[in-house]
Parts: C-alpha cells; structure tokens; sequence
C-alpha cells in the first residue's frame, strides 16, 4: 500500500509532508486502543529478537534514529509500529527555528536524503513533558533522548548547553545521545576533538550522576572522521566510561547535490566500516548503535555482524514506510533459523576480524 501512496507523498515539499505524516501518527495512536490497533498491523514480536545491552533490555534491535520526531510528537505511535527504541531530538536547550528552507530534499534515484536542518527545536521545556507522556504510552519501548547545542552557543560555552540539557531531560529517558556530529551547526564536529571532546564528556557525566545515576551516555560521531580522528574519539570515550558510540551521523563529504548531510544507502558501507572498525578497537566492548543505509534485513544483519548491538533507520521510513520495522525483524528471525542462531545477541559481531571472544555458534556465511 505504501509503495501506492509514496509517488503521492513524493509530488509535495518533503519538510512539510513529514510534519503531517508525524500529526497523522500521533493522531492515529491516540488511546490505547488505536496503539493495539497499530500494533497488530505493524508490530512482530519474537523473544529471540530480545537484546539486552546498554543496561536496558530492548524487544528487537531495530530503532529509530534521532531526527525523525524532533519533538517528541508521536513517539507512543511510533513505538506502536514495533521498533525496539524510538531516540527523540535533537532537543536544545531553546527554541530555535533552525536552518532556512528548504532544508530537506530527497535524492529517489538512491533512496537517500540530505538535510541542512540546523537542529530546529521546540526547545528543552516543551519537550520535556512530551517525553514523560511518551515513557507513559510506549510500554516496552525504550526511549532515548538527543542533545545538541544551541545554534549561537559558542563552542567555549557549549557544556553549559549539554549538562543543562542532560539535568533537566536526562531523569525522563531511558538514554541520553550527546550529538556532536551533525554537519548542519556551524563549528559542532569540533566538539568531537579530544581537547574538546574530554572535558564536555566529564562534565556532563558529572551532570548524569547529579540526576539520573546510572542511565546510559551514548556519542553520536560522524562518518566523515579519518581512522585517526576515529581512534582518538574511542579513546576519549573509553577513558571516560561513556556508554557506547552511535555510528554514524550523515556524510558531509559527498558528491555536489545540495548542502547538507546525506543519509541512506549512499552512507551504509562507510558506516558499516567504521562499525567494524570500533569493534576491533574495543575488542568487542563498547556497545555500538550503528546507523546508515539500513533500508531492509539484508542491511540491518550487515550492521549487526559488523559489531553494531543494535540498529537505527531514519531514511528507510521515509522510502520504505511503516511496515519497515516489521520486515527488517522478520527478515531478521529468517536468517536466524536459517543458520541456527537461537538469539539476536549470538550474531552481534560475527563478521568482525579480531581475537576477541564471539558468542555466535552458528553458520557464518
């Protein structure tokens, strides 16, 4: 039905046709009984697809990246669709209007985006309640919050946005994601620097202990660092115990289209890469979220045996739909059988090289 209707969506801006879409969701899973309804269509659950990683316990791997409900506007309707984690944001500390429009564009011929969005924000406050009636509805949902500075925050003053942020939002998710990465904030990716880099994540550590003791800090990084840049960031990171890295970001490096950061197949090999590589680097240890072209099953299992925990998609809602979630677990759960994998975590790192101890006991290939 949506490969119908998606020509329609396509013929419209798309900043404004997401807008609608997300107001249609939240209208359409209002009450518990439209949710069950959601659920029934979309939703597959499986105890095999269980995960436990992060502290938390999620229901599938498969998430939804950051991005997609900036607000926090229908998150219990897009937990009702099946996905195992639902990442809200990014959320700044004030409202902010983002970048001009247009800032969102579709790339059809390859199932990509590019966004200059600029972090546009309700800001923290009205945020903030939107995400305690969302822990509320989307029962067995983990839901994650992510945090960006202010457009002109200067980048000497941005811990003052990241730990504000972090006291006032961290006690309502289950997950904080410190984004650092976006290409459309001018001067941000310097925060992935390790003079940078270190001091913001002690202190908005010390900021999580103050608030919510224990709840998983997650880094958002860019596909465009180099292996060097790549592998000071995880030793910035390990050091200061963070929870695990999400990867990756969108590319800012790609062919003339639009300004921007481009998501979608074009961005999943690089993505893939630098996932295997975090693996190797942390002998397995530090959890990752991989992110980057995930658009079916065949494209969530690459990231899952390169060493991602779990899997986020954002582009692939876009061209694939709602049912996506759906299809991405049952392929899953079909690869599984196929090869004798009884749970998810089993494959989680299978096809990166290294001496590193594997859970997986069944066929690789």
């Amino acid at each position: 039905m949506y490969k119908l209707l998606r020509p329609v969506l396509f013929r419209f801006d798309p900043e404004n046709t997401h807008q609608r879409v997300l107001r249609l969701l939240a209208f359409a899973s209002a009450g518990k009984m439209r949710r069950a309804i959601l659920r029934r269509l979309f939703d597959f659950a499986d105890s095999r697809l269980e995960i436990e990683t992060l502290g938390l316990r999620f229901r599938n791997p498969v998430g939804l990246a950051a991005g997609y409900d900036k607000d926090a506007l229908a998150v219990h309707g897009l937990a009702a669709l099946g996905f195992g984690h639902v990442e809200v944001g990014t959320v700044t500390c004030q409202p902010q209007p983002g970048n001009d429009r247009p800032r969102l564009f579709r790339v059809p011929e390859e199932s990509a985006l590019i966004n200059s969005m600029g972090f546009p924000s309700a800001g923290a406050q009205a945020v903030m309640p939107k995400l305690q009636a969302a822990r509320r509805a989307a029962s067995g949902t983990v839901i994650g919050v992510n945090i960006g500075k202010g457009r002109d925050t200067p980048l000497e003053k941005a811990v003052e946005d990241y730990t504000g942020l972090m006291r006032l939002l961290a006690p309502q998710a289950d997950y904080v994601t410190v984004n650092i990465s976006s290409p459309n904030t001018i001067g941000l990716r310097q925060l992935q620097h390790k003079s940078y880099l270190e001091p913001l994540l002690q202190e908005l550590l010390r900021a999580r202990d103050e608030t919510a003791p224990g709840l998983a800090l997650l880094v958002k990084i860019a596909p465009d660092l180099s292996l060097a840049e790549l592998d000071d960031a995880i030793q910035v990171v390990t050091a200061c115990r963070v929870s695990g890295l999400i990867a990756t970001n969108t590319l800012k490096s790609h062919p003339p289209r639009r300004p921007g950061g481009l998501s979608g197949p074009p961005l999943r090999q690089k993505a893939t890469e630098m996932i295997r590589h975090i693996r190797k680097q942390t002998r397995g240890l530090l959890p990752v979220i991989g992110v980057g072209g995930i658009h079916d099953a065949e494209s969530a299992l690459e990231k899952l045996r390169a060493g991602a925990s779990l899997v986020q998609v954002y582009s692939g809602m876009i061209y694939e739909g709602p049912s996506l979630v759906r299809r991405i677990n049952e392929g899953i759960v079909k690869w599984m059988e196929a090869r004798g994998v009884r749970k998810v975590e089993e494959l989680v790192g299978i096809d990166a090289n290294g001496d590193f101890p594997s859970h997986h006991t069944g066929e690789t290939t």
